[in-house]
């Protein structure tokens, strides 16, 4: 396996499968002793829900979509010569074959069970745009390997047509000016065809400022759009960081409660053996007590019966001394 067939496969999963799929699969090449190739597909991002969506459809529906991408070659080159007809041609053909292809999108979403939001739209008719009008973007696109939407900032392609100043000869000799035009004092029937060319001048300049300042408008949203992109990309990132550390720590805590268990019944079975303990101690210092006021009482009677016997003694040694 290398690496753009790694990709290929990873990309063509469900986004809830593919960081355990990618990280098993880089375990799994790393073991077999590519580790280099182990580490390029552990970097693999997962796509966001519209990428995927994308590249299902550059999977299920690649004739459609070859369509797409054949138009975009096509327009490219007929901007590149310059071609109005073909750029106009390409252009009728460009909006229903995007409209087409966002319906299938969101069709490819649906039958996999992940139905896309009503936001999708316009990713996804960014992306398409720009495949039409960029080829790094229309080879991302066929391969199925995005990991989020495209956009596209650049100049799009269109035709450059300027309508031509109306030649002399197409009016008839001798004619007059039209009502209302003023020429300059001492200005002959020739500044008849300077006017027009004025006006067809102001009109072409102020046609440039509108494009340059639609242009200007859509670099602005684009550079808006691919910020708020960029800061999706690292909030999911952010996410996936703080999911492994939950998850990590759900692992210790389950360990924890195991653990916690264990020492409880422990507690529990000694606290029972320190109960049965102190009942015999308890037993033990009664039995002491006992032994102890009645050895009192023992030698309190021995002394008395000791002290009975003296006395008899002493009254029977008298009696023998008074017989003799």
């Amino acid at each position: 396996m290398d690496f753009d067939e790694a990709a290929e496969r990873l990309y063509g999963m469900v986004p809830e499968e593919f960081t355990s799929a990618r990280d098993a699969l880089a375990k799994e090449v790393k073991a077999a002793g590519d580790a280099a190739l182990a580490k390029r597909i552990k970097a693999l991002r997962k796509p966001t829900v519209v990428a995927w969506a994308v590249n299902r459809t550059a999977r299920e529906r690649g004739d459609e979509l070859g369509r797409l991408l054949d138009l975009g070659r096509r327009l490219r080159e007929a901007w590149r010569a310059q071609d109005a007809d073909a750029l106009a041609e390409a252009g009728r053909e460009r909006t229903p074959l995007v409209a087409r292809l966002v319906r299938s999108v969101r069709e490819e979403a649906e039958v996999a069970g992940h139905p896309l939001g009503s936001t999708a739209d316009l990713e996804i008719e960014q992306t398409l745009d720009a495949a039409v009008v960029d080829e790094d973007a229309a080879e991302q696109v066929r391969r199925g390997t995005l990991t989020r939407p495209l956009s596209y900032s650049g100049f799009t392609p269109a035709p450059v047509v300027r309508p031509a100043p109306e030649p002399a000869a197409a009016r008839p000799a001798g004619k007059p000016a039209k009502a209302g035009t003023k020429f300059p004092a001492g200005a002959g029937p020739e500044a008849e065809h300077q006017a027009p060319d004025q006006d067809q001048e102001r009109r072409e300049h102020e046609l440039e400022r509108e494009r340059r300042e639609a242009e200007h408008r859509e670099a602005e949203r684009r550079r808006r759009i691919e910020s708020l992109e960029n800061a999706l990309a690292e909030a999911e990132r952010a996410a996936t960081e703080a999911e492994r550390g939950r998850a990590d720590w759900e692992a210790e805590r389950t360990e924890a409660v195991r653990e916690h268990e264990r020492r409880t019944a422990k507690v529990e079975t000694l606290t029972a053996k320190l109960a049965k303990a102190r009942d015999k101690l308890k037993a033990a210092e009664n039995r002491l007590e006992v032994a102890r006021r009645e050895e009192t009482n023992a030698e309190r009677a021995a002394r008395s019966a000791r002290q009975r016997a003296d006395q008899v003694r002493a009254t029977l040694d008298e009696a023998r001394s008074a017989h003799e």
